[in-house]
């Protein structure tokens, strides 16, 4: 079997107050209206979060960040390109991408086979009612058998993140049943995930990225398993890439 090239992955941080006049310059109009629509706070993240993946693809494809053209790819549950996986539709290139982004951060990968990434903020709510629709019976016992609340709360972003990574690299994203789709939440990874019908029968290699605190982040790739590449997005020129697993 054909081994895979490593992922790339871009991670940044956007906590900017107001929108930055270069991201906005990049947007289409398409872009800046939905962020508009946010309070301003969360307006200029969305903006700072789109201009950075904008920069990172146009850098990669060797275009200007402002000609590129987003698309979906049909759904494989239902063939409907309306929520398929993102990729880049102009200019012309082989790349799967996924992005993820939460409060104050955002992901970008960037592969030559299908990937998903999620990364998720530590202070993101959640309630019972919640992991007892979203989480697989071995992995609420997992949760309850934390210590203290913060163990909790790690353990279910633990997995919410593997769930949704390897949900985006299937093409679905979290329109199906999450109950259904064990992470393995004791095993500190990677682990092996496997999604379930309308998906293909495809195990999902799925490891956490070494974001800083308060960010954690698990990143979904085919078998065999491939190393990955992080990038800190702005960091100094020159700036080695970290190296994954």
């Amino acid at each position: 079997m054909t081994r895979s090239t490593p992922v790339d992955i871009w991670w940044w941080i956007s906590t900017a107050p107001s929108p930055h006049p270069e991201d906005a310059a990049v947007l289409t109009a398409a872009e800046r209206t939905a962020a508009a629509r946010l309070p301003a706070d969360r307006g200029a993240e969305a903006l700072a979060h789109r201009a950075a993946v904008r920069h990172v693809l146009g850098r990669i494809l060797e275009v200007p960040p402002a000609e590129i053209e987003f698309g979906r790819r049909p759904c494989p549950g239902c063939a409907d390109a309306a929520h398929g996986p993102p990729y880049v539709r102009h200019p012309d290139n082989a790349l799967w991408i996924s992005i993820s982004h939460t409060r104050g951060c955002g992901v970008l990968a960037v592969a030559d086979h299908p990937v998903g990434v999620d990364v998720e903020h530590e202070a993101r709510p959640w309630s019972p009612e919640a992991a007892a629709k979203a989480l697989t019976p071995s992995e609420r016992a997992h949760l309850d058998s934390r210590p203290t609340p913060q163990a909790r709360t790690h353990a279910f972003l633990t997995c919410w993140t593997r769930k949704e990574a390897a949900l985006k690299a299937a093409g679905i994203g979290i329109i199906t049943d999450l109950s259904t789709v064990e992470t393995h939440p004791s095993t500190p990874g990677p682990v092996t995930i496997h999604t379930p019908p309308p998906t293909p029968p495809t195990p999902w290699h799925t490891a956490p990225l070494p974001l800083p605190p308060p960010y954690l982040a698990s990143l979904a790739q085919s078998t065999p398993p491939t190393a990955h590449r992080l990038h800190r997005y702005g960091a100094p020129p020159g700036t080695a890439p970290s190296p994954g697993h």
